[in-house]
């Protein structure tokens, strides 16, 4: 699924984030961490479903982070938790590197596919 340009947010310079490094940012209200991982670039919802830490100050490791405070981990690319303690996964944002920015989209997945609303 191609998403349009237009649906794209800048959020920091690709510059600033660091290989193996979390960084959190928000937008319109949804704290969002963007990790550089193996060269790519993750966003995630940035509160763990456990303890509602910071996922962004995590550790980094084969494609995963976990959370600073109680160690849950979760999947960079789909969100999915790995371990406990948190029983649930995490959001994931479309996110791409566009002339020397960090873009998110905040309807869509990492996959592409869309949100799905609550209610």
């Amino acid at each position: 699924m191609s998403i349009p340009d237009s649906e794209f947010h800048s959020l920091a310079n690709a510059s600033d984030l660091e290989e193996g490094k979390g960084r959190p940012v928000e937008l319109n209200h949804h704290r969002i961490a963007l990790i550089r991982h193996d060269g790519k670039v993750y966003a995630i919802e940035d509160r763990c479903p456990h303890a509602d830490a910071s996922l962004a100050f995590g550790p980094v490791e084969n494609g995963c982070i976990a959370c600073p405070w109680h160690f849950a981990e979760f999947r960079l690319e789909t969100g999915e938790v790995l371990s406990g303690p948190a029983t649930c996964g995490i959001r994931t944002y479309a996110v791409r590197e566009s002339k020397g920015q960090i873009e998110i989209n905040l309807d869509h997945n990492a996959d592409g596919s869309l949100h799905k609303t609550e209610g």
